[in-house]
């Protein structure tokens, strides 16, 4: 309890108001904090909604408004939230991860990996490698900036956000092989991002110490990666065990968050992030299950897991280094951030199209699909807080800085043109004719002018929207559930009654 009074004894906004309303309470600040946190996230969405960008950019850009260094906050008020309570809530990095790591588990089924045969790993590792190369030469021999930070950053350009392409493809229902492509590289790239930075990494710290290279610098974080990797397999044997079909969904629910949280608390007193081990957990459990309905659900309950996270990570974001010209290497901080962001633009494009040629897959998917690999926030921005805290000092912050800096660039840039390269590629489409044929008036076209048939087709399509009202699936699964606790506990009610 003494660390959280000591809370309220800070300079932030929260806090100078409890200090007013002589509010001694510890828990209380963070309370409010949270719900601060919670409704200025909310309606910054309904901002960017108007613009038609991401939830993510809304999130990171709160974040950042939040931070002490705007002139807005008057003097002797240390930002909004108390750091206190930001540096308390670290733990929400590890869960985020955790539920974007199980999630992207989903789309790695064996039948769906078997139907593609090897073209989707050839043209992932095509495209990812390329990323990382593109993005190590340019920081390495042209911003001169060290190997060790060099490789990490690559590592970090491999990365691809699914959320933003699941979104921009749900948006305009587009479907076929492009698509199905498309989704499979997205999951497979933070596969090898993974496993590239857990790498990077090692070997950063090898580089940094006087010692050299050595096992426990580079052998050992390997060999815990692996482990880490072998537990997600078990965990999602285990899933399937505690979940038969016979369970309640409230339970289900309860069991998977907790199996997430107890893995995550594992990963941690090994010192390795969660993120891989808890995607061999999903690709586990629903191989063996076959069940989608858990992952809707789920997906259904960490909206406000993740707008924390995404907000938190906008606060440590250090905009002051960019003002007071904080150098990596040769060049200021926002120089090395916007090399970043066209290498990586750069690396993904070219490694996508070498892969489609080298596979000799169609043209749509050759020409396109680096235009559905830009986005990057989720995954990237967990690795790079996991890197600034291994890292430490000035490189850290400067490493977290700049993944947020190109992230929130991504966000703004990245739904536009996966929908370009949805359109590109005939994946969906926007032209009535296609929708409605147009034979299908040809024999009154003489005796109709084209508003008149234009009417005629917008009726067409309405008698085809089914009467019911569509609920998404994750949110049906959610009701479901929802209603099954309703049952049950009416009759629970009559037995009582009854007895």
């Amino acid at each position: 309890m003494q660390i959280i009074d000591e809370v309220v004894m800070g300079n932030s906004l929260v806090e100078k108001i409890a200090k007013a309303l002589h509010i001694e309470s510890g828990n209380s600040v963070v309370i409010m904090s949270i719900a601060i946190i919670l409704f200025v996230g909310f309606l910054a969405t309904r901002l960017t909604k108007l613009v038609k960008l991401p939830n993510v950019t809304a999130y990171i850009v709160v974040g950042i408004l939040l931070v002490p260094i705007w002139t807005v906050i008057p003097a002797g008020i240390d930002g909004i939230i108390p750091t206190r309570v930001i540096g308390g809530m670290s733990f929400l990095t590890d869960i985020a991860l955790a539920f974007i790591a199980f999630g992207a588990g989903e789309f790695f089924k064996i039948d769906v990996l078997k139907k593609s045969g090897g073209k989707v790993i050839v043209i992932t590792i095509f495209e990812a490698l390329m990323a990382v190369v593109v993005v190590f030469c340019l920081c390495f021999f042209v911003l001169r900036i060290s190997i060790g930070f060099s490789m990490v950053l690559a590592a970090l350009s491999s990365a691809t956000a699914p959320a933003s392409t699941i979104m921009t493809i749900k948006q305009t229902k587009a479907k076929g092989e492009y698509v199905n492509t498309l989704l499979q590289v997205v999951a497979l790239d933070d596969v090898v991002s993974l496993l590239a930075f857990s790498v990077a990494l090692a070997l950063h710290g090898a580089l940094s110490t006087n010692g050299g290279a050595s096992f426990n610098s580079i052998g050992l974080p390997i060999l815990l990666n692996i482990a880490c990797l072998a537990l997600g397999f078990i965990f999602g044997l285990l899933l399937k065990v505690l979940l038969p079909t016979k369970r309640t969904s409230d339970n289900r629910l309860i069991i998977v968050i907790a199996t997430l949280f107890l893995f995550c608390g594992i990963c941690a007193l090994m010192g390795q992030s969660p993120l891989l081990g808890c995607m061999a957990m999903g690709m586990t459990y629903i191989n063996v299950s076959k069940d989608e309905k858990l992952f809707k659900q789920l997906s259904y309950f960490q909206p406000p897991i993740m707008l924390c996270f995404f907000v938190m990570s906008g606060m440590r974001f250090n905009l002051k280094s960019f003002t007071d010209m904080t150098r990596v290497g040769i060049a200021p901080l926002f120089v090395v951030s916007l090399v970043y962001f066209f290498a990586r633009i750069l690396g993904k494009y070219s490694g996508a199209y070498l892969g489609g040629l080298t596979t000799k897959s169609d043209k749509k998917i050759t020409r396109y699909l680096g235009l559905g690999l830009i986005p990057q926030a989720g995954v990237a921005i967990g690795l790079s807080i996991m890197g600034a805290e291994a890292i430490g000092g000035s490189d850290g912050a400067a490493l977290q800085t700049i993944i947020l800096a190109s992230s929130v660039l991504y966000e703004l840039v990245g739904p536009g043109s996966a929908k370009l390269g949805l359109y590109l590629s005939k994946s969906y489409s926007t032209n009535i004719d296609e929708l409605v044929p147009q034979e299908t008036v040809v024999a009154e076209v003489e005796t109709k002018n084209d508003v008149e048939i234009l009417i005629e087709q917008i009726n067409r399509i309405r008698q085809n929207i089914p009467t019911v009202d569509v609920v998404a699936e994750d949110e049906a699964a959610f009701t479901e559930a929802a209603e099954e606790y309703a049952e049950e506990n009416l009759l629970r009610r009559k037995f009582i009654n009854r007895r």
